[in-house]
């Protein structure tokens, strides 16, 4: 018998409207289950369309719930599901593939092209997200986080996810030496896992010297590159060359003269440019932040050394590794990373914070967490 129950969630009307309604959600359909909610982390996208109602080129055509790094407890089951119980203790994967065209049969589910996101308008109508008190999903994207891990890091679950899948795509060498530009939570994510598989140099580059005190801190850079700012350039030829200096000066700070891996994870085409140039012969770069559609890049420099150039959307066959890596204390301070955390009814004041990337006593905020 399918019954109803009042639910509370965060729309997404337009640009910066934000509002927390009260809707009916239905019980679970029979491959379903009902969770409750405990915490969700805001992402970059989630802030994109915060700010402009819109991420890239998808539009939000109605209202949208965003959320989807998520965590809570299941509270009811549909009537075919065997593998969960009301009780447990989950952490959602919120994209929907077909699971039957070639890329999912495969093992790529992440790039299916049916692929369905929960608080993304790439489809529509689109699927609302998880910042709500309760919400319905399939039972197979639903994995069970044990005792150990609390929901705050289960809520990082997602991210890492991201950035185990980054790791995987560049087939990282043992002992290798590695740069990551970016000290956000999926830099640091992607360097909190270098580390965990023991490369011999993690070297991580940013703007902000107060991230990149809190990789040091944190043990997960064996080295931390501030990036000098400097005036925008529109020459070509004077972007590339800085580029290339800049990497030179990297490479010498670090002691190598070339990385076996770079991981781009801010989407700035400076940042790409120079991951390129540092990348040593017969490296890789992999390309995790989302940057601009069309960029302008060294590709002779990257040819004529064979480096590969690697895309990396979101994750597939993730979620387990990261629930591991978690539970087997080789993260012991992720937690660390949820810098700050507010109440659904403080979702507001939350996306504020994780937009400014400072709070009002000037401390960094690196992932800000939405507790139902």
């Amino acid at each position: 018998m399918v019954t109803t129950v009042p639910n509370k969630i965060l729309m997404l009307h337009g640009a910066k409207d934000l509002r927390l309604e009260t809707r009916s959600i239905q019980s679970p359909l029979p491959n379903e289950v009902q969770v409750a909610v405990h915490s969700t982390g805001i992402c970059g996208s989630d802030l994109h369309y915060y700010s402009d109602f819109r991420n890239g080129a998808f539009a939000v055509l109605a209202p949208l719930c965003l959320g989807h790094e998520s965590a809570g407890t299941v509270t009811s089951i549909g009537s075919s599901v065997t593998t969960l119980s009301v009780g447990d203790r989950v952490a959602l994967e919120v994209g929907m593939a077909c699971g039957t065209c070639e890329l999912c049969r495969g093992g790529r589910y992440n790039i299916c092209e049916e692929m369905l996101f929960k608080s993304s308008a790439k489809t529509s109508p689109h699927a609302d997200g998880t910042l709500a008190e309760l919400v319905n999903h399939p039972a197979d994207l639903c994995h069970s986080i044990p005792k150990n891990i609390t929901f705050d890091q289960a809520a990082l679950i997602e991210p890492l996810s991201v950035s185990i899948h980054g790791v995987n795509r560049s087939q990282a060498p043992p002992g290798g030496k590695t740069l990551i530009f970016g000290a956000g939570a999926i830099g640091l994510l992607t360097a909190a896992v270098l580390r965990a598989q023991d490369m011999s140099e993690v070297v991580v580059a940013d703007i902000d010297s107060a991230r990149l005190t809190i990789a040091k801190d944190l043990g997960l850079a064996t080295k931390t590159f501030l990036i000098p700012q400097a005036p925008m350039k529109t020459e070509i030829d004077e972007v590339l060359k800085d580029a290339q200096d800049l990497a030179a000066k990297i490479a010498e700070t670090a002691g190598v003269r070339g990385f076996d891996r770079v991981y781009e994870c801010t989407g700035v085409p400076s940042c790409v440019q120079t991951g390129i140039y540092a990348s040593k012969p017969g490296g890789k770069i992999v390309l995790i932040g989302m940057g601009r559609a069309v960029q302008t890049l060294p590709l002779g420099a990257a040819a004529l050394r064979e480096v590969d150039i690697i895309g990396v959307f979101r994750y597939a066959n993730t979620y387990p590794t990261a629930i591991k890596l978690i539970s087997s204390g080789k993260l012991p301070r992720i937690h660390e990373l949820v810098t700050h955390k507010r109440s659904l009814d403080k979702a507001e004041e939350a996306f504020i914070l994780a937009k400014n990337g400072r709070d009002e006593k000037g401390n960094v905020v690196l992932k800000v967490v939405i507790e139902a």
